[in-house]
């Protein structure tokens, strides 16, 4: 069980700012972005690879979630980044599949300091 089975569950304390039938989200504890939101479906899914080929809304409930909170908190127009890191060599450090929404100043291109 990870810390995101933990908040899920309510067994731990997390600032919520979205929640449906399939997905919540929060905000992470060491933003790396003035917004730095966690979008993780209530399903349980180690890794991105570990989702079935035939269930593709998965990954698309988190997306769609995340344009949604875009909108809703006014920086969709400005811009944002979604991330999703794979296993350890991806960046992935609790391994239940989420996705980073990163948003609130210039974000710069990837492989520029």
């Amino acid at each position: 069980m990870t810390i995101f089975h933990k908040i899920i569950r309510r067994e731990i304390p997390a600032d919520i700012v979205f929640e449906d039938d399939h997905v919540i989200a929060f905000r992470d504890i060491a933003p790396q972005a003035p917004v730095h939101v966690l979008f993780v479906p209530k399903q349980d899914f180690a890794t991105l690879n570990d989702v079935p080929a035939e269930s593709p809304e998965i990954v698309g409930r988190l997306a769609v979630a995340a344009a949604r909170y875009a909108r809703e908190q006014g920086f969709a127009e400005d811009g944002y980044r979604i991330v999703m890191n794979c296993n350890s060599d991806g960046g992935q450090t609790v391994f239940q599949i989420h996705l980073h929404l990163l948003a609130g100043a210039p974000l710069g291109r990837f492989g520029t300091p």
